[in-house]
């Protein structure tokens, strides 16, 4: 058992997960951060920090598609284990429909 971040992270990139995590197992993309699956070590330490609720058990149902995006972008991307500043406009993200069709980035971020 992993947790994954889903579409909720999109364009909102709050990040106050990452400083939490006790293996450094995110990874940031543009305007999304992602959870290395096969690091992960379900401690669940991460999901309350996410202020969107973002992060999901990868038990929970219809998360299977989730861990494949977490697991192909953790191993493009680079890793961060500082929480960095979240978009100006996350806000206003919240809880729109359909960002991963209109919205998300395969561009890697900056890491840390």
């Amino acid at each position: 058992m992993t947790y994954v971040v889903t579409e909720d992270c999109i364009a909102c990139k709050h990040m106050d997960c990452v400083e939490v995590c006790p293996v450094d197992c995110f990874y940031e993309g543009e305007n999304m951060l992602v959870i290395h699956p096969d690091e992960c070590i379900d401690c669940g330490v991460c999901e309350p920090e996410c202020p969107i609720d973002a992060i999901q058990s990868d038990s929970a149902p219809g998360m299977a598609p989730w861990i494949e995006l977490n697991r192909k972008f953790a191993r493009l991307w680079p890793n961060i284990s500082e929480k960095g500043q979240p978009p100006g406009n996350a806000k206003a993200m919240e809880g729109r429909p359909d960002k991963l069709r209109d919205l998300f980035s395969e561009l890697p971020g900056e890491g840390t």
